[in-house]
């Protein structure tokens, strides 16, 4: 993986594009955005709605790339590992360059197991993550509890992971913002990409309420919404589908918290923030782009949550929402360049948005300022894509939505 500082500006080669349209301005988008910025080039993000109100800001902000590896996506551990390595300066960089808090916490993440059948279930992927070198540590029902005191008694087991951290995403998506304007880049909200306009085989520019706006090239961040922009022909359409996640938020006492670590329990995370918020999440529906709030989904979480968290229900409610995590059809994200020429891809990244942002940011922007995908992403291409049936199942979701 390329480990070039996120401290120094990157330069790119001679005749690189220069003026640059992002539709989307979530934290991928505004992450570019201040990249590219930085590197002198002329940025316009363009958001049907605010800056990072959509996925940015359901997400729970955990940076989980250990205890979240699972059988069949070993191909993306290397990406995501490599992101969270660059967290903590990515972090210290943001922080300073915007003067905001963005609640990044390094308190590690707890996996526990309730039930016998939980245990089973537990040890397997352990001993799955330990096999790929992941820094993880079994636990038993006492060390567990000596670090989480409200588990609930009689747990079967746990295991801890101290590399998988947290940031507050909402704070990260206002920092993103700010830094992104600092460096020079134009942000439209309220300002839709409505059509993608090409001449010969490249892209020219993009249609919106306030008119055309010419660039060199297009990155495509628009989370859910990627795949269904006018003027895409169908082969550099990305197969990417809203799944839909419900969440809620409780209050804590920030003096004394019910929970400190992020936490996982079967059919749950938990997500403590320092201020005493604590987010439960998340449902996985496939449900188009229908993001109302239901029984059933609430009923879930808070069923799962009290079960490993029994002193929670007093907690009072804070907040309800649900998000549409953008999701691809392998769960992996889709980056860099495509077939189309100009087109850049910063999408897909299903529940992993928050952790990859660091190198979704710098990664894609340095694709764009060499003219070519990177290494570190060439795996991530669209291509991937070509000539399969991944875009069918997607585009029936938008069809019917």
């Amino acid at each position: 993986m390329d480990r070039t500082s996120s401290k120094r500006p990157m330069t790119g080669r001679p005749g690189a594009p220069q003026k640059v349209a992002i539709a989307g301005a979530g934290v991928c988008g505004l992450g570019i955005a201040w990249r590219l910025a930085q590197a002198g080039c002329q940025v316009t993000l363009f958001d049907k709605g605010k800056a990072g109100a959509e996925a940015s800001y359901a997400a729970a902000g955990m940076l989980a790339a250990n205890v979240e590896c699972e059988p069949g996506e070993e191909g993306l551990l290397d990406l995501t590992l490599e992101s969270q390595r660059r967290w903590p300066d990515f972090a210290r960089e943001l922080e300073a360059e915007s003067g905001q808090d963005i609640g990044y916490r390094e308190t590690g993440t707890m996996v526990v197991a309730l039930t016998r059948d939980d245990l089973a279930k537990l040890r397997h992927t352990y001993e799955f993550q330990k096999s790929l070198g992941l820094d993880l540590a079994w636990l038993t029902p006492a060390e567990a509890r000596e670090k989480e005191p409200y588990l609930r008694p009689g747990l079967a087991a746990a295991v801890f992971s101290p590399r998988d951290h947290q940031v507050d995403n909402r704070r990260l998506t206002q920092a993103f913002k700010t830094v992104a304007l600092k460096a020079g880049a134009e942000l439209l909200e309220d300002t839709a990409v409505e059509a993608i306009r090409i001449d010969g085989k490249r892209v020219s520019g993009v249609e919106t309420a306030r008119g055309f706006f010419s660039c060199d090239s297009l990155v495509l961040a628009a989370g859910a919404w990627s795949q269904g922009l006018a003027g895409l022909p169908d082969f550099a359409r990305p197969p990417v589908r809203p799944v839909k996640g419900q969440m809620i938020a409780l209050t804590m006492d920030a003096a004394a918290p019910v929970l400190s670590h992020v936490l996982w329990a079967p059919g749950i995370y938990l997500t403590p923030r320092a201020s005493g918020r604590l987010i439960l999440g998340a449902t996985v529906e496939e449900r188009g782009f229908d993001k109302a709030m239901t029984a059933g989904g609430v009923l879930a979480l808070l069923e799962a949550a009290w079960r490993a968290v029994p002193a929670l229900e007093d907690l009072p409610i804070e907040e309800l929402w649900a998000g549409l995590r953008p999701t691809s059809r392998d769960d992996a994200p889709i980056l860099g360049p495509g077939e189309l020429e100009g087109l850049h891809y910063a999408t897909g990244h299903h529940r992993n948005g928050i952790l990859l942002a660091p190198v979704t940011a710098d990664l894609v922007a340095k694709s764009l300022l060499e003219g070519r995908s990177v290494p570190e992403i060439a795996a991530f291409g669209p291509a991937r894509f070509a000539g399969s049936a991944a875009g069918r199942r997607s585009a029936q979701v938008l069809e019917a939505s």
